[in-house]
């Protein structure tokens, strides 16, 4: 189905942009096969490499495919919308409206220009988000404790070693008490991307680097990724948690897995299990790729969740169709209960989409903060 959705912005394109043009019927649907195929690349790659998570070309023909791909949506969606005006016009002001050849390129230039800035803005190093949270069942003695949440960092050859790098210097740069990764850390193999995600030995903190597993670490076998990882320094708590301490207080850090799990023969997530059968008490910081069920961490008595997978929506306007689908969860601070729900927009994303639009990717910086 995802496939058939992909199609349509370029079956729209070509009738109501391509066959107005002033063209031989050939070069007409040269041009509309053309918007095909860089709109179907997904099916295109999983038939070439077996997936369409990780297409193993170049950073630059991933730059060029998704800025057509972007390019080819939003006239879509531009000419969509000129149509239901005219279409408005003729139905409630009796006017027959029709557009000019003129205004249709100027949709064409506008759609490029956006398309190349979202394709910029999603390639692009992240800039840092802080945000300070007061926690109720926070010791004292961790008032000022800073957390680095890094997630959907979706290292590939659109996002390559180069630009993970950039990640974990700025990231180190910041100097936090504790670093999280919260899944979705790359796309393709281990042999594929053992270079691109090298960086991330390089990631140091006091108490640690800690992270779980996302949706698409399953695609490409957890179990092998989760020990490359672990060589790397990243300490996995995967329904499990470990428990902080300093000046002789402590809190407890948690993790789960992800909801795909089952399907690729891992463990689901499992809340009870990761707080020993909910005999773990006092402040918990839960660490879940998704922040669907963050309803759920509330009651069992989280007092913050880090979350990611939703890229916070990528594009203003989209963003109300990911919280849809995570419960409403999908950028930024919520109070869940009693519990403070964070919900970053990534470091990166999938390079099957690279567009952002209104919707930053981010370093996440957090400081806590007793009552």
């Amino acid at each position: 189905m995802f496939h058939v959705w992909t199609l349509l912005p370029a079956v729209y394109v070509y009738l109501r942009f391509i066959k107005k043009l002033k063209f031989s019927n050939k070069i007409q649907l040269s041009l509309g096969l053309f918007a095909v195929v860089v709109c179907e690349f997904h099916l295109l790659s999983r038939l070439a490499f077996g997936t369409m998570f990780s297409p193993e070309l170049p950073q630059l023909i991933m730059i060029v495919l998704g800025w057509i791909f972007g390019s080819v949506i939003f006239l879509a969606l531009m000419l969509l919308l000129q149509d239901i005006c005219f279409i408005f016009c003729r139905v409630f002001l009796h006017r027959s409206v029709t557009g000019r050849a003129g205004g249709r390129m100027l949709m064409l230039v506008a759609s490029c220009l956006l398309a190349a800035v979202g394709v910029h803005n999603a390639i692009k190093t992240p800039v840092v988000q802080r945000s300070e949270l007061t926690l109720r069942k926070l010791p004292s003695e961790f008032d000022g404790f800073t957390i680095v949440q890094l997630t959907d960092l979706h290292a590939s050859r659109l996002l390559p070693h180069s630009w993970m790098q950039s990640v974990m210097d700025k990231t180190n740069a910041l100097h936090p008490d504790l670093i999280v990764v919260t899944g979705d850390i790359a796309d393709g193999t281990v042999r594929d991307r053992r270079a691109d995600v090298s960086s991330l030995s390089s990631l140091k903190a006091p108490y640690g680097v800690y992270a779980i597993t996302g949706n698409h670490e399953y695609y490409f076998n957890a179990a092998a990724w989760t020990e490359e990882y672990t060589r790397l320094g990243l300490h996995f708590l995967n329904n499990t948690n470990v428990r902080l301490s300093k000046d002789g207080a402590s809190i407890v850090l948690a993790g789960v897995t992800d909801e795909v799990a089952p399907e690729y023969g891992g463990e689901g997530p499992d809340l009870m299990k990761a707080l020993n059968g909910g005999s773990v008490k006092g402040m918990v910081i839960l660490l879940d790729h998704r922040p669907g069920s963050a309803a759920n961490s509330a009651i069992t008595g989280v007092s913050l969740q880090l979350s990611g997978h939703t890229h916070g929506g990528m594009i203003s306007g989209l963003d109300a169709v990911a919280a849809s689908a995570n419960n409403g969860f999908v950028s930024g601070l919520y109070q869940v209960g009693d519990m403070a729900l964070y919900v970053s927009n990534g470091a990166g994303l999938w390079n099957g989409f690279p567009l952002r639009l209104g919707k930053p990717s981010e370093i996440t910086f957090i400081t806590l903060r007793a009552q």
